[in-house]
């Protein structure tokens, strides 16, 4: 069975909210994850029909929302971007080039210490947010992206369904791939990442 109420206390950074339905009787806790995929963002005051359930705890929630009007999606499972594939290819592919001799090993060293990083960063942010506690800011997430870190950014957000529904991030986070991507092209080709890398294995090599 379906009910119909108004968004109300929608929090757009943490994609939550509630709906009031039958008269303002019932006060509902919705998720963003509530809506079908591609859906725009709701905000308060807008009309959205849902199914009624409940948590693990017994409280009310609203599922499988739509707003007022909003055709019900075809069955089938909706096709979403394999974050986890790409980034592990990605990983793959710049530890094969390095063996094969094609990029210098610092590359593959640094995407997989920054990933590590990185996964951490974006799990520690998701918790915070499930449990209202201090959230890290996105400019340090986007930060470790830029750096290298946004393979395990992407395992992150898929594993914890984290920042994905948020178009404004998302349009920040490819962008920091992109300048990433371009950033390591350059240290390659100028000789910057092979020269930092045998300084590195000469300081390993012969300490002090």
């Amino acid at each position: 069975m379906r009910h119909a109420g108004k968004i109300s206390d929608w929090n757009d950074e943490k994609g939550f909210g509630f709906v009031v339905a039958q008269g303002g009787r019932m006060r509902i806790f919705v998720h963003i994850k509530a809506f079908q995929p591609g859906s725009r963002r709701p905000a308060d005051g807008e009309v959205i029909t849902f199914e009624l359930a409940r948590d693990e705890r017994g409280r009310p929630r609203a599922e499988m929302a739509r707003f007022a009007g909003q055709a019900a999606r075809a069955s089938g499972s909706p096709r979403r971007l394999p974050r986890i594939l790409i980034a592990c290819l990605f990983l793959a592919g710049v530890t094969v080039a390095a063996l094969l001799g094609d990029l210098p090993w610092i590359v593959p060293a640094a995407y997989a210490l920054m990933s590590v990083f990185a996964y951490v960063l974006y799990s520690i942010d998701k918790s915070a947010a499930r449990k209202d506690q201090w959230r890290t800011p996105e400019a340090r997430l986007h930060l470790f992206d830029v750096l290298g870190g946004w393979p395990g950014a992407l395992i992150a957000q898929q594993r914890h369904h984290h920042k994905t529904a948020k178009t404004s991030f998302q349009i920040v986070f490819w962008f920091s791939v992109a300048a990433n991507l371009v950033l390591v092209a350059w240290l390659v080709r100028n000789g910057v990442a092979a020269a930092l890398a045998r300084q590195i294995l000469e300081r390993m090599q012969f300490p002090g």
